[in-house]
């Protein structure tokens, strides 16, 4: 394994003299806009390359019209009118893609085309930034791969390919791509912003610049700096910190070269399902925000509990402080190139990256009124006092009238994670050549991608109890049994995850994934046909231990120890949660597997093309494959020789048309997974089955000068066909899996004044797999209005869900309880900002 590391650190500098992207050729910067109509048509012209090329997942850029795939693109300027406040918004306007934007900045589940949801992250969907994954796995438990990005004016495409050839063109993909796409400097000039919230904490400056130096090299920068409390009512400023990209081309006869580097260093809120009031039935509910508690704008997250006192990973006392939140921390570097040689284009792309950060945030195990959870704690009798805030030390005389009137207390959980190691190098070499070859043409490419992965976190969780307030304000509580006694430290029940059963999860993590995967496609083009297949064989192998008293074989998992070093063993303090060190179990297992994928292309006329393919791909289990009955912790191999790998098979077939003012690409699909997982917001709760969607994805555009519109909708219809833990769930419908998602952008230029909305929905869903409760459908509106004061200067008003739609995209329980209250994850409510912009 050593080896294959020098050699990855070896490919560096050749990847400098001999590779890298088509994409960068294939995608000029996205031009500045101006007040005047014909500004406004060059625009359109320099855009419409870019729409039309495809660059992502496929072998070399070719004509949207040639290609036997599904691809979409969103240009800097669609995503300026989206008003995104998260990556995992602007997601949510990509035909196909499943993006469930509820958890802050980052942290988003994301999935495509009835492929499943089990659990969080998005496990068969890749996300690249110029051509190369963020990370090898995008489901890691809490370093989901949109945690470690952020757009900002450095972006000038986010390109995505649906199934078909992401199964070849790049691992642990079979689902699709997602690919963010840096500008470079092929556009001279830039732009500085100013942004405010103005019903929510936003404060932002972003820059960017970029142009040429002399004939042969350019250049751009670009970032951004924020702070402020966020989206949701906190009481104090969750979101702070920033990210500088730059990158450096010197183009040549036949190609360029490319350095670039990334720093991102940002904090911010991750939010978590929170208490809600459900009434009605399972199948018909009426969900509504509790006194004092408004579901849509307010966090567990409160001013009043920010130390988070715990073992550290070494089992040492540690104090983390809640105002870091999420911090995604990344320092990359990286180079491209292509060059002709013998014929071949060949081409390159090698990044390593250092990236660590934490993820913590209050996870409500349990809510119900403040006197039954205080029985579940101390028992009858039990009696309950302030640990902090303006009443810390005071007795709560009126449970009743806690939380400013709902009277309910929070079991919760922090998931405290700290993100020691998730940093990778990652190097893609391929080659391509035409030649003609009787009354076509034959496109051959051969190539290949080498990895490594890490993913070295501790998990360090507290349970702690606090009231739901919003605003800010919820205060801990301590509780005390009949004689006085206290359950409770500090309002902290135990330094462990004692809120769920089995005081789950001390885990200490420090393995390395290697990955080498050798691909080819061969493409046959012959008139108005193309007929193309592609292979790859990925092969890997994945070393190291990991710690947990979850792994059972006598490892200690509870220990007294006096954590607040007054002398005294509390009760609190006998719950205290560590980390076998001296019991490791060893990961120690390898892949392999073949993935293909073939189809043909008909351009019927100029501006028609028809296609079909079908695939077959493969995804590589990692952190989440540890902890259940699939890995033996004796051996560290899987239980089961296919563990390792959950296959997806997938056809396809569709139209598109494009005309100068309109398009339209309609798509049907069919796909058939298996897969293995853990939930981890349900310990001890796993899942080994197999699903079958099937459906239909349209989307379309017309350009009227005047008036301008992008739409797009899926429909699907998914089901579980096999199911080996849980067989009553066969016949159901996934959780949270809707039957149909839209996306519609209607815009009108008036003169200087430009007018839109973005309007993004869903119907109706289960919130589990049995299949009980329902997750009504919604849809939100937001409205955008940009004033171009001069050729330089423009004010922007912008209104993320302008009318204050609540709307969930998840909920931990199966069925509405007998409290009436559900944990359920929401869609933030209205934000609305104003921006100043001037162009460089």
């Amino acid at each position: 394994m050593r080896m294959k590391t020098l050699l990855l650190v070896a490919a560096a500098p050749l990847s400098i003299v001999a590779p890298a992207s088509a994409r960068a050729q294939a995608t000029p910067d996205a031009p500045s806009t101006t007040a005047d109509t014909s500004a406004r048509e060059e625009r359109a012209e320099q855009e419409a390359p870019r729409r039309d090329v495809v660059v992502t997942a496929v072998a070399r850029g070719r004509d949207r019209l040639d290609t036997a795939v599904s691809t979409s693109q969103l240009l800097a300027s669609d995503i300026d009118k989206i008003a995104p406040r998260s990556l995992a918004e602007v997601f949510r306007n990509i035909p196909g893609i499943r993006s469930e934007s509820s958890s802050g900045e980052g942290g988003a589940n994301l999935s495509i085309r009835g492929l499943p949801m089990a659990t969080g992250g998005g496990k068969y969907l890749q996300l690249q930034e110029d051509g190369l994954p963020v990370l090898e796995y995008g489901d890691i438990v809490y370093g989901n791969a949109d945690l470690f990005m952020r757009a900002d004016l450095n972006l000038a495409t986010i390109a995505s390919v649906r199934g078909g050839s992401a199964s070849t063109f790049a691992s642990n993909a079979p689902g699709g791509v997602i690919n963010l796409i840096s500008k470079t400097g092929e556009t001279e000039g830039g732009a500085v912003q100013l942004l405010e919230g103005v019903d929510y904490g936003e404060h932002r400056l972003d820059v960017d610049y970029g142009g040429r130096l002399g004939d042969t090299w350019r250049y751009h920068f670009g970032g951004f700096l924020r702070y402020g409390q966020g989206p949701r009512r906190i009481g104090y400023d969750g979101n702070r910190g920033g990210q500088l990209k730059l990158n450096l081309t010197r183009e040549f006869d036949g190609g360029h070269v490319r350095l670039y580097g990334k720093v991102l260093d940002d904090q911010t809120v991750g939010y978590r399902p929170y208490p809600v009031r459900v009434t009605g039935t399972d199948a018909d509910p009426h969900y509504e925000s509790l006194a004092g508690f408004d579901i849509a704008h307010d966090a567990l997250a409160s001013r009043y509990a920010l130390r988070a006192l715990t073992l550290d990973g070494d089992n040492r006392p540690s104090i983390f402080d809640e105002r870091r939140g999420r911090r995604s921390a990344v320092y990359s570097v990286g180079a491209e190139a292509q060059v002709t040689l013998a014929g071949f284009t060949v081409i390159d792309r090698f990044r390593y990256s250092t990236i660590r950060g934490r993820a913590g945030g209050d996870f409500p195990a349990a809510v119900g009124a403040a006197n039954d959870i205080a029985a579940t704690i101390a028992g009858a009798g039990a009696t309950m006092r302030y640990a902090s805030g303006p009443g810390a030390g005071q007795p709560v005389t009126r449970p009743d009238l806690l939380g400013e009137g709902n009277g309910l207390l929070a079991k919760a959980v922090i998931f405290n994670a700290k993100l020691d190691r998730l940093g990778n190098i990652v190097n893609d070499l391929r080659g391509s050549r035409v030649d003609p070859i009787g009354p076509g043409e034959l496109t051959a490419t051969l190539g290949l991608y080498d990895s490594r992965q890490s993913i070295d976190t501790d998990w360090l969780w507290i349970s702690r109890v606090m009231e739901v307030r919003g605003h800010g304000d919820g205060a801990l509580i301590d509780v005390f049994d009949a004689n006085g006694v206290a359950e409770t430290q500090d309002g902290v029940h135990g330094y462990s995850g004692s809120a769920f059963k089995g005081n789950c999860c001390r885990r200490r993590h420090r393995v390395d994934f290697y990955t080498n995967a050798p691909f080819g496609s061969l493409n046959y083009k012959i008139g108005r046909v193309s007929i193309g297949a592609s292979v790859r064989y990925d092969l890997g192998h994945a070393q190291g231990l990991i710690y947990s008293a979850d792994l059972g074989d006598g490892r200690v998992g509870l220990v007294a120890r006096d954590m607040n070093g007054d002398g005294r063993i509390s009760r609190a303090e006998q719950r205290v949660a560590v980390v076998p060190l001296d019991r490791p179990a060893p990961v120690d297992y390898d892949w392999d597997y073949v993935s293909y994928s073939s189809g043909i292309n008909f351009r019927v006329a100029e501006p028609f093309a028809v296609f079909a393919r079908y695939s077959r791909g493969g995804r590589t289990n990692a952190d989440r494959l540890w902890f259940g009955p699939s890995l033996n912790t004796v051996t560290g191999r899987p239980t089961n020789p296919t563990a390792a790998v959950d296959r997806v098979e997938q056809a396809e077939a569709g139209l598109k048309y494009r005309r100068d003012k309109a398009h339209l690409d309609l798509t049907g699909f069919w796909a058939r997974t298996g897969e293995k997982n853990a939930q981890i917001t349900a310990p001890g709760e796993f899942v080994d089955r197999v699903y079958r969607a099937h459906g239909i994805e349209a989307e379309g555009g017309l350009d009227l000068g005047v008036f301008r519109l992008s739409a797009g909708g899926t429909y699907t219809d998914a089901k579980i066909v096999a199911d080996q833990i849980t067989p009553a769930y066969v016949g159901h419908v996934p959780r949270r899996q809707a039957r149909f998602i839209y996306q519609a952008t209607p815009e009108l230029a008036l003169g200087p004044i430009e007018l839109g909305a973005n309007v993004v929905g869903t119907t109706s869903s289960f919130a589990q797999d049995v299949n009980q409760l329902t997750l009504p459908g919604f849809a939100t509106v937001g409205a955008f209005a940009t004033w171009h004061l001069g050729e330089r200067l423009q004010f922007s008003v912008n209104s993320n869900n302008l009318f204050d739609t609540i709307g969930f995209t998840e909920a931990e329980d199966p069925s509405i309880p007998a409290t009436g209250i559900v944990r359920a994850r929401s869609i933030n409510g209205r934000t609305t900002s104003l921006a100043l912009r001037l162009l460089l």
